[in-house]
């Protein structure tokens, strides 16, 4: 399994009215996070001709982040695929190690040329599960 890692500081437009960042940013940073672990590991002709999109965000929050915290955000991928869907882990913890996010997000893998979903090639997956 490839853990992907990545420092993020949550930026004064990321608060919400309770003053910590907003759910909506949570899974912007999620999506943000799956997209720079494909574009770090797999090799160019995979990401010139495989799009992903997300079919299902299931996230925990359990604690608040404030303006100016930094968190590190952790991903992998923990099982094969199941067809066109693969199963992607997702957590970010503060500076003190605790889990502030934790997340599972399932995506689907499109074809560009054809437009659909195919199923996960051998060697689009083996990338990310070594």
């Amino acid at each position: 399994m490839t853990v992907f890692e990545r420092r993020i500081t949550a930026a004064a437009e990321d608060i919400d009215g309770l003053g910590h960042v907003n759910n909506a940013i949570w899974v912007r940073w999620i999506q943000d996070m799956a997209t720079a672990h494909w574009e770090a590991i797999a090799p160019e002709a995979h990401r010139e001709a495989y799009v992903w999109v997300v079919v299902r965000h299931e996230i925990d929050y359990l604690r608040a982040v404030t303006a100016g915290e930094t968190v590190t955000g952790r991903t992998w991928v923990g099982e094969a695929p199941k067809g066109a869907r693969f199963d992607r882990h997702v957590e970010f913890v503060g500076d003190d190690r605790k889990a502030r996010v934790r997340a599972k997000t399932t995506w689907a893998i499109i074809d560009k040329a054809a437009g659909r979903p195919i199923r996960v090639p051998d060697e689009v997956a083996a990338p990310f599960l070594a």
